[in-house]
């Protein structure tokens, strides 16, 4: 409650200080458990979880993968041990986020599971669909993102575009640092808003947590990366992000929560797009994404991670304006601007070194 005297501005500099005092501790904690949870871990998965390359990988030696089990474990167990602890008002969980845990927990085994024995295609859909079921389930039902169609097509389209998107970041894992530059920027834009309270304290808890076990990752994936995520990792963080994406949108700022993870939705949309013009199989591996011709043209793995981080902070700037303006004008120009930037940028990727 404001004090007698104080200033709204005063009162709301008050309150992200209270929420960062909740947020930087999870963030530091997530970020030195997924470092020591790695630690303890990678010598098993050298034995039992080695990547081998071949024609279409980018990388050229055997490297252990599933450090994505780190990040995950971290995010949750530092999200619940908040909750548990009620460190912060509007924390205590519900049949939402207890959803929300079992989809990501029920992804990260059968992600594990691909990881060490391959998992068919058509089983790992069956079973991605099942996670995203579970959790538009339990959504409220006044959760509307676009209230001009009727519920059911909304919650059918939020089901099929959760479902790509959890595929797209799968997808888009293909080089060292590329998660990392992609989550990251999303996870601290997430934060930034939870501060001042865009988002829900949870959301804004789990985007600081996965934020922590990200940059407790990112050490052991810089190229030449000794760990790679594998889908133990990009399968529940495609769920995760696509939560908090959600989430945004659902507080009225869908245009934020396109904006955000734009290079990843262009990317590997505008990739499968043209698969399935050219008539290519396109649910099997390949090497066409954009940042993998760009490899294919010269660039250098940290030349793309970087481009695509700076890409990334300035997606989430623009993310943040248009949060800000609260202006359906504002919200429209950001998503020509961004759109017209993540074109040149996938153009550019396409050109590499010419």
């Amino acid at each position: 409650m404001a004090t007698i005297g104080s200033s709204p501005q005063q009162t709301m500099f008050e309150q992200a200080i209270a929420r960062l005092l909740v947020l930087a501790p999870a963030a530091l904690f997530a970020l030195l458990l997924s470092l020591g949870l790695i630690a303890l871990l990678r010598p098993w998965l050298v034995r039992h979880a080695l990547a081998q390359p071949n024609a279409r990988s980018s990388h050229r030696e055997p490297t252990p993968q599933g450090g994505g089990v780190a990040v995950v474990a971290s995010t949750l167990m530092v999200v619940w041990a908040v909750l548990a602890l009620s460190l912060s008002p509007g924390l205590p969980p519900d049949g939402q986020f207890l959803a929300l845990t079992a989809a990501v927990v029920f992804l990260a085994v059968l992600g594990a599971l691909d990881d060490m024995h391959s998992v068919s295609a058509s089983a790992r859909l069956a079973a991605q669909c099942l996670a995203v079921v579970a959790v538009v389930a339990v959504l409220p039902s006044e959760l509307r993102l676009v209230p001009q169609l009727p519920w059911w097509i909304e919650r059918a389209c939020l089901f099929l575009g959760w479902v790509w998107f959890i595929n797209l970041v799968n997808f888009m894992d293909g080089i060292d640092w590329m998660t990392v530059a992609e989550v990251v920027p999303i996870t601290g834009a997430m934060v930034v808003l939870g501060l001042f309270g865009v988002v829900e304290p949870r959301s804004a808890l789990l985007a600081a947590a996965l934020l922590g076990a990200m940059l407790g990752f990112a050490p052991f994936n810089r190229p030449v990366a000794k760990l790679f995520l594998g889908d133990v990792g990009s399968l529940p963080i495609g769920l995760l992000l696509g939560w908090l994406l959600l989430e945004l949108a659902g507080k009225g700022h869908l245009a934020a929560a396109l904006i955000l993870p734009l290079y990843y939705l262009a990317d590997a949309t505008t990739t499968l797009a043209h698969r399935i013009v050219r008539h290519e199989p396109f649910w099997r591996a390949h090497r066409t994404h954009f940042y993998q011709r760009a490899t294919d043209a010269g660039l250098s793995v940290p030349a793309i991670v970087t481009r695509v981080f700076l890409l990334n902070l300035a997606l989430a700037t623009l993310a943040l304006a248009t949060v800000a303006a609260a202006s359906t004008a504002a919200s429209i120009a950001a998503l020509a601007v961004a759109g017209a930037i993540a074109a040149w940028f996938l153009r550019a990727l396409a050109r590499g070194n010419r």
